[in-house]
């Protein structure tokens, strides 16, 4: 059964920049994972440092895959650092 994911993340002020570079390279290691359906990153229509990955999954195996993997390892820590508040992520079970 297919997994989503929306991860939301606000941004300092002046840190976009810097955490467009990091989600680049996010998106094109991830999009090469198996069982990734779709993974993409989307800006806020109001405002310009809220940002959400938006992802599909083939299952919940293949999500718990990706968040173990080297990449996401690596790479999470370093938005981590601009982010100017806790990030929220929510995952969906696909119903029909």
């Amino acid at each position: 059964m297919a997994v989503k994911v929306v991860a939301r993340e606000r941004l300092q002020s002046g840190k976009k920049d810097a955490a467009l570079e990091i989600f680049r390279e996010m998106v094109e290691l991830t999009r090469k994972e198996k069982g990734c359906i779709a993974y993409s990153l989307h800006e806020s229509a109001e405002d310009p440092d809220v940002i959400a990955m938006i992802e599909a999954w083939e299952s919940q195996e293949a999500l718990k895959a990706h968040l173990e993997s080297e990449h996401f390892k690596r790479l999470i820590p370093q938005v981590g650092a601009l982010v100017a508040e806790p990030s929220r992520i929510e995952v969906f079970k696909e119903l029909f």
